[in-house]
């Protein structure tokens, strides 16, 4: 039987407030550098469209959520981004350019659009990152999709309320480093690590991010 492969995984993202930012030229290199880095690691082709919007395919669902919340990590607190990502059909439209369209990318940009709604509720107004399903029923209440949303707020409430040094621990740990290298690096103790590993939640999200990673 002939292996069935899942639907392609597309993101759009665009920086928060970016209008607001007094030094764009500096903003769209940091932007460039962590795209290249995200790309790098989870074989994505993420690129700059137009001002501070960006948009590209990944691998799988899994790679999608770290990606982005690499992504966000890398420019916090300085900048803020959000991400719609979605699953479906894409379309070549123009193979000599490389234009794309199709449901997956119709699922991206309403679940970006979510995200915009989301945070303009006081109740989660933290919310970054969404997802939809290009195949999905807009009265589905329960299962993956709904699931995978979930986590995604809770996600996004805990890595805003990071402040600068918390973050600092944040990226190390999702690079790889260890909680010594960290303290090292902040010239704080191990345990001053630790604690705010477990205070800030950030734990929490290092286990959310790795069981997320796992889909396909």
């Amino acid at each position: 039987m002939a292996e069935v492969k899942p639907e392609p995984v597309v993101v759009i993202g665009d920086v928060v407030g970016s209008r607001r930012s007094g030094d764009r030229s500096r903003l769209h290199d940091l932007l460039s550098t962590a795209l290249a880095e995200v790309n790098r690691r989870w074989d994505a082709d993420l690129r700059i469209t137009v001002g501070d919007e960006y948009q590209g395919a990944l691998p799988s669902i899994g790679a999608a959520t770290a990606a982005v919340l690499a992504l966000r990590v890398a420019l916090l607190p300085e900048h803020d981004v959000r991400h719609g990502i979605g699953r479906g059909e894409v379309r070549i439209l123009d193979p000599r350019t490389g234009v794309q369209d199709g449901p997956g990318w119709w699922a991206a940009r309403a679940a970006i659009d979510a995200v915009h709604d989301l945070a303009g509720r006081p109740a989660t107004r933290g919310a970054r990152t969404a997802y939809r399903d290009a195949e999905e029923d807009e009265d589905l209440r329960l299962g993956m999709p709904v699931a995978l949303r979930s986590a995604l707020l809770a996600r996004d409430e805990l890595v805003g309320g990071l402040d600068e040094r918390s973050l600092s621990v944040l990226r190390g740990l999702l690079t790889g480093r260890t909680q010594r290298e960290i303290a090292a690096e902040l010239g704080l103790s191990e345990s001053a690590v630790s604690q705010r590993v477990r205070r800030d939640g950030i734990g929490v999200v290092l286990q959310t991010t790795g069981w997320l990673e796992d889909l396909e």
